[in-house]
């Protein structure tokens, strides 16, 4: 499935930093990114739980805000992009 990943991170503090650069480093092991705070992770239901658990451990509720819209196994006919893009395509080797 296609999970699309979006946040903001309060970078105020050096520990927000930090959740900054954790929470990049997490979304890239499972996806690719597709602008400066949103990636693309195609994933299975595991992965997915593993990705949402690492993400919303390193998250802070109270500063920073995390969005995770689930496309589905069928998201090729719901995302459309244009202009310069660094998205997969289905058939495309995806190793994590």
């Amino acid at each position: 499935m296609l999970v699309v990943v979006s946040y903001d991170v309060s970078t105020k503090t050096k520990s927000g930093q930090k959740r900054l650069k954790n929470v990049a480093e997490t979304c890239l092991n499972f996806g690719i990114r597709a602008q400066h705070s949103v990636f693309e992770c195609i994933v299975d239901p595991g992965q997915w739980e593993i990705l949402k658990h690492e993400l919303l451990s390193i998250y802070n509720p109270e500063e920073d805000n995390l969005r995770f819209y689930k496309l589905g196994s069928n998201w090729q006919n719901r995302v459309e992009t244009y202009g310069v893009s660094k998205n997969f395509k289905a058939d495309d080797p995806f190793i994590i």
